[in-house]
């Protein structure tokens, strides 16, 4: 996969069908998008994705949500699932007050759209004024094509970034990976800690994912963990181990079950399954030491 990234002259040189959009989680929605861009090979066209480097929503409302996937995680997920190229562009001013026809016309030109995929909830454009119906109108004249795809649904409702995130904030994780259609993850590279697992005989690695990724509610996991493609089993704390004297940071903090390794400085991923419970306050390491062994029995347990 190319990654154009960091320039407002971004260019394409082979026809493409291209998707637009913030693609925040990459959901099962997002999947159909991509199911559909693929189809577009059997044409000879290249797969395009579009979006931007930051939320527009940061830049127009000055918004500060944090974000399911960052922008090296949505790297991954897209080039996992074949496509062709991602086009990162700069959320410039001269982006966030381009009218919609006149960005139809860049991307079309400069990227050789011959067809868009998007869903019917699609916007863009200054103030959001460009929808699909206006992408079906400027059609003949740009010579491309438009398929325009139904959201997909469950509880009666369309799933959305705004669903999952919703579903995360509540600590409901299984319900959030059904909606994702994968488990929730976090990658980042592991930080040295304060290494008091090791003392109480459970180490742990220690993550400081970016400022801006969302990370379920501060509590104890039941996780799956990805090392250099090696896949472990852990027991993970969000939080600020209020247990631990002095101010920590809100962390990710994992128990590999039967590992031992130093790890140190390596990007690892840990997908999250099921939460056990709330992060709390002991009285003691001793408590904390006994908490963490009934939490890693009832990983076990969970995971077999």
């Amino acid at each position: 996969m190319e990654y154009i990234r960091n320039t407002m002259d971004f260019y394409v040189r082979e026809d493409t069908v291209l998707s637009p959009g913030k693609f925040d989680g990459i959901h099962r929605g997002h999947g159909l998008l991509l199911e559909h861009l693929a189809r577009g090979k059997d044409r000879g066209l290249a797969s395009v994705i579009f979006t931007f480097d930051i939320p527009p929503g940061k830049r127009v409302n000055g918004e500060d949500m944090k974000v399911l996937t960052t922008n090296e995680e949505k790297m991954h997920i897209f080039e996992g699932n074949g496509i062709d190229y991602l086009v990162e562009c700069p959320f410039t001013p001269e982006i966030m007050c381009m009218e919609p026809e006149a960005f139809v016309e860049r991307v079309v030109k400069n990227l050789h759209v011959k067809c868009f995929v998007v869903g019917k909830d699609f916007k863009f454009g200054h103030n959001r004024r460009g929808d699909y119906r206006l992408l079906m109108e400027l059609a003949g004249r740009y010579g491309y094509e438009v398929s325009v795809l139904e959201k997909i649904r469950e509880d009666a409702r369309d799933i959305s970034s705004t669903f999952v995130r919703e579903e995360i904030a509540k600590g409901n994780i299984e319900k959030a990976n059904r909606l994702l259609g994968y488990r929730y993850f976090v990658t980042s590279v592991v930080e040295h800690g304060n290494r008091i697992g090791r003392t109480i005989g459970i180490p742990t690695i220690n993550q400081l994912p970016p400022r801006e990724k969302l990370l379920p509610p501060n509590g104890v996991y039941v996780t799956e963990v990805f090392i250099e493609d090696r896949k472990y089993r852990g027991v993970t704390n969000v939080g600020c181990k209020p247990t631990i004297p002095g101010e920590n940071p809100t962390g990710v903090e994992t128990h590999l079950l039967d590992f031992r390794e130093d790890v140190y400085d390596t990007v690892v991923t840990v997908e999250f399954l099921k939460r056990i419970r709330e992060e709390r306050k002991f009285a003691s390491i001793g408590e904390l030491q006994l908490q963490m062994q009934n939490d890693i029995a009832y990983g076990r347990a969970y995971l077999q």
